[in-house]
């Protein structure tokens, strides 16, 4: 099963990124979505989207601030993150989730593949144009009964080129 991660778009959602995603099974958001169209079209490219609500999404009560994602192999849990502090503490997130496989979080615009520990605790950056750093990024998760893999997609900042 083929998963696509991505957090952080806060209203607009990268043209790569959303190619990069594109005929996922599911699409995991981890918050600050800022805006219905960006599910809209994270509806469009797969067939569940899996969307929890972050510390700028106050209009949208109805997302939940955490999601538990069964997949082939083990489950995900998905939080923005923010309730765990600006840089969340990747042992107090495992503490939180002790039972999945990995942990998807959000907030902090940071892309990092934690896999030294268990779970996982995985964030896939910021996938719109506020504060990317060297660029907007998301991760993909293969998980299959036996074996997950996760890849880390990082596109450049509009203009990194010299242009």
């Amino acid at each position: 099963m083929r998963v696509g991660i991505l957090s952080d778009t806060h209203g607009w959602l990268d043209p790569r990124v959303r190619d990069m995603l594109a005929g996922a099974d599911c699409i995991v958001h981890a918050g600050d979505i800022v805006g219905d169209e960006i599910l809209g079209a994270l509806r469009a490219l797969a067939p569940q989207v899996v969307a929890v609500r972050g510390n700028n999404d106050g209009s949208a009560r109805s997302l939940p601030q955490e999601a538990r994602l069964q997949l082939p192999g083990g489950a995900l849990a998905v939080t923005h993150g923010d309730r765990f502090g600006d840089l969340p503490a990747h042992a107090a997130l495992r503490a939180a989730w002790p039972d999945v496989r990995a942990v998807v979080y959000g907030h902090t615009h940071r892309l990092v593949c934690d896999r030294d520990g268990a779970p996982w605790v995985l964030n896939p950056g910021a996938a719109g144009r506020t504060r990317t750093g060297a660029g907007p990024s998301c991760l993909t998760l293969r998980a299959g009964d036996a074996d997950w893999e996760v890849a880390a997609h990082r596109f450049p900042s509009p203009g990194a080129d010299g242009a």
